[in-house]
């Protein structure tokens, strides 16, 4: 019997929707490059949720969920396709979120992704982190860096995810994929039994705690390549928050580490092409160079950007200096760059919404 859900499902699909939302009160919602339109359907009430997610949920999901837990889960269909899904619990009742996954695993070149992010994977040990707020692609980059290493290396992968989102056969590789919660209880277990299994490269799908952070940077100091996100959104908030992850007496090795192992940070955004049909992946790119790990062990990571900014030649880029670039050569909506750009005193002159703009007082005093 096909579950109910899949035509709210399959019609986001077709519409080009990255998301599909359940909520209590509200008619079922698709995320279209970034903006929520409901679908043409009545108000859902909390039973019609539970109804239509409980089709698709084994009995052990079941009662994690009714017991109050929140549930991570990857849903696949034939007529569908395959989803990442987080069920929750809110004020008004239950509620659920639909991230559809594209059926083929993006390439570098699909994503419009530079060339230094290929030279990236030519090291064979250290840290790369790719981060950005949730729904900024990450995973989907990460899923690309994976299959560019599983296509042209002969390496043993280990992926640990919370859940799978875009499955990799194995081709010159061999990639192992984990699922938190499923294959191993949590990414730090999961990190301490990769060790153990001969890895070349480890993905870590969340650096979310202290434990996990200190597990991937012993996987990367002991001579493996570890891939890993973080939800923060440049390079400096990244440096910040992994060492304030850590307990005090332990910052001044993880500086260390930082300076020696971190291999390079990608901080990324997703900002409407200039046609209004899809969205482009905007990157900061920092690369650890003798000059920045200095300034990370001195103290003085707020100084960094300078750096970025004056090393486009190695490949580094600032964001706003990616973002200008695609205004410039047409490639997003400029207001909708104007409203994720850091310095908005560039991008005001390429605005075509005068109401977006800071409003100038001109009145005599």
């Amino acid at each position: 019997m096909t579950a109910r859900i899949n035509a709210f499902l399959q019609l986001g699909r077709q519409q080009g929707g990255s998301d599909i939302h359940f909520a209590v009160g509200a008619p079922p919602l698709v995320r279209l490059h970034g903006e929520l339109n409901p679908i043409k359907y009545r108000d859902l009430t909390d039973s019609e949720i539970t109804e239509l997610t409980h089709e698709i949920l084994t009995p052990v999901q079941i009662e994690l969920f009714e017991a109050g837990n929140d549930l991570d889960f990857s849903y696949e269909n034939e007529e569908v396709g395959r989803f990442r899904v987080n069920m929750f619990h809110k004020v008004t009742g239950i509620g659920a979120s639909f991230r559809a996954i594209a059926p083929k695993i993006p390439t570098f070149d699909d994503l419009g992704l530079p060339p230094v992010i290929e030279k990236f994977l030519h090291s064979t040990q250290g840290l790369i982190l790719v981060t950005g707020a949730t729904g900024t692609g990450k995973s989907t980059t990460l899923a690309a860096m994976i299959d560019w290493l599983n296509r042209n290396r002969r390496f043993n992968i280990i992926t640990l995810e919370d859940p799978i989102e875009y499955v990799h056969k194995s081709k010159q590789s061999l990639v192992i994929q984990r699922a938190v919660g499923t294959h191993v209880s949590s990414f730090t277990e999961g990190l301490r039994s990769a060790l153990r299994e001969d890895p070349d490269i480890i993905l870590v799908g969340e650096l979310r705690d202290t434990d996990t952070i200190s597990m991937a940077m012993t996987a990367a100091e002991t001579g493996h390549l570890v891939l890993g996100t973080l939800h923060t959104t440049s390079a400096v908030k990244t440096l910040d928050r992994i060492i304030d992850a850590m307990p005090t007496e332990q910052k001044m090795l993880t500086k260390s580490f930082l300076s020696q192992h971190l291999n390079a940070v990608i901080s990324q955004k997703l900002v409407r092409t200039a046609d209004g049909r899809y969205r482009k992946a905007i990157l900061e790119i920092m690369i650890n160079t003798p000059a920045i790990g200095n300034l990370i062990m001195t103290n003085k990571i707020f100084q960094i950007p300078s750096i970025i900014q004056t090393s486009v030649d190695m490949g580094m880029q600032l964001l706003d200096q990616s973002l200008l670039e695609a205004v410039q050569k047409k490639e997003v909506d400029p207001d909708n760059a104007y409203l994720h750009a850091t310095d908005k005193k560039l991008f005001q002159r390429f605005v075509t919404n005068p109401e977006l703009l800071p409003q100038v007082n001109l009145a005599v005093t």
